[in-house]
């Protein structure tokens, strides 16, 4: 069974930088594609960035394009996302998901395993 959970959140003020990791156990952080969501109060959950098996990155939200980092460490079975130049409107609990496929529209459109999440919260 895959396990999936969370850690990095926290309290920051505008411009600053986070890095959330999520601690994969059950299988390789490599075996199939893993990705970032995001819900911010009142709103749907959004993708955020993805990792695909072969290590290619996609970022779904066009907002945090050019400022959040997707990557992956095999030593720690560990996926991460560099957040840089935060936005109150980063504010959001964010979580970690994957499926059984080697591809991010598909893990991304339907995720199969969830982690509890983690919340950000920008504001000064």
């Amino acid at each position: 069974q895959v396990q999936l959970v969370e850690s990095g959140g926290g309290l920051v003020e505008p411009g600053g930088s986070l890095r959330l990791s999520c601690a994969v156990s059950g299988r390789a952080v490599d075996t199939y594609a893993i990705g970032w969501f995001r819900q911010a109060p009142g709103k749907e959950r959004e993708a955020v960035a993805c990792m695909s098996r072969s290590g290619g990155k996609t970022y779904d939200s066009a907002s945090v394009k050019g400022r959040f980092t997707v990557s992956r460490d095999t030593a720690s079975n560990t996926l991460y996302l560099q957040m840089n130049n935060l936005k109150p409107e980063d504010t959001a609990v964010y979580y970690c998901a994957t499926a059984r496929d080697n591809g991010c529209t598909v893990t991304m459109g339907y995720p199969a395993y969830w982690g509890q999440g983690t919340q950000v919260t920008i504001s000064s």
